[in-house]
């Protein structure tokens, strides 16, 4: 792990090494009643340090198949956010590598997710069109660093709704790097591991099986579309021609039908702001990954457009 942190150049902070024992203590030996959420690469639970400090703790799944080395993402993760010193990205705060698959301690982020936001009816906080905007202006901003302002290019390779949580101002922070790549990064580890998740995955990268600066593009073009529509990504329980949230928008953009699609809960709106972010989410969902803009294009839309809201 130092090796590779070493080999990216200065890293912003060293990971804390926290024992077993600490972290233990800290979620009551990981009970069940602790966990904040679960994935398929592990479980979230919530952890109070022996200094009061409430943090999250990753704790992953070991995977069965043969080929995949469960502490090669784990260790990504380390390496990559070691990179990265930026205020919308949650902050890796240690990790503990007494266990068989190595635990990562985080800063505790209090709202949950965009998708609890969108998706679950039980959240009394609705999200106003204005925090919806600034949610895609900071996630925006955080890949367009990634991809070129960071000391080496990252690619994130994960972005969707589960991925970017709010704190108590609902500011938006990224999170799971896991998938993450530094450019350039040791080609057989990009190989072997699992990339992308159904719904928010570049349709390229069925072609290629290479997941690129475009592939961020394109999934930060269904996340765009999650907040303007208030639709899953994927749904199976949609029509045919709705299954696919990226298809059905992209459909109905084409069609001039966007006002139709549009989240009935989305407050204060200007319809012309609207129209803008929905182009810019159909622009980054083009099939052709050269015909998409960049993330620093795409950043600048809603930048734009909060400064003229307020």
């Amino acid at each position: 792990m130092q090796q590779k942190i070493g080999r990216h150049g200065r890293s912003t902070k060293t990971p804390k090494v926290f024992t077993v024992e600490e972290l233990n203590e800290a979620t009551n030996n990981f009970d069940e009643g602790k966990i904040l959420g679960k994935g398929a690469q592990g479980t979230v639970y919530r952890g109070v340090l022996q200094d009061k400090s409430i943090v999250a703790i990753k704790k992953s799944k070991i995977n069965d198949l043969n080929d995949l080395n469960p502490i090669e993402p784990f260790i990504n993760e380390v390496v990559v956010l070691s990179q990265i010193n930026h205020r919308n990205v949650v902050r890796l705060l240690g990790c503990c590598l007494e266990t068989e698959v190595p635990l990562l301690v985080y800063e505790f982020i209090l709202n949950g997710t965009v998708y609890d936001h969108r998706h679950d009816q039980n959240l009394s906080i609705k999200l106003t069109w204005k925090t919806r905007l600034r949610i895609a202006q900071e996630t925006a901003g955080v890949l367009a660093y990634l991809h070129s302002a960071a000391s080496t290019p990252i690619t994130h390779r994960d972005i969707k709704s589960t991925n970017i949580l709010l704190d108590g101002n609902l500011i938006a922070r990224v999170s799971d790097f896991g998938a993450s790549k530094i450019v350039p990064l040791d080609h057989s580890q990009i190989n072997t591991l699992v990339q992308g998740t159904l719904g928010y995955l570049d349709p390229e990268y069925l072609q290629t099986s290479v997941l690129t600066e475009k592939s961020d593009v394109y999934s930060f073009g269904v996340v765009l579309a999650e907040l303007l529509t208030g639709k899953k990504a994927l749904c199976f329980s949609r029509p045919d021609v709705e299954r696919s949230l990226a298809m059905y928008f992209v459909s109905s953009m084409k069609e001039d039908r966007l006002v139709y699609i549009l989240d009935s809960n989305i407050d204060g709106g200007n319809v012309e702001h609207l129209k803008e972010v929905a182009l810019i989410a159909e622009r980054c969902l083009r099939v052709n990954s050269e015909e998409r803009p960049s993330m620093k294009e795409v950043a600048m839309g809603p930048e734009g457009i909060l400064v003229i809201e307020e």
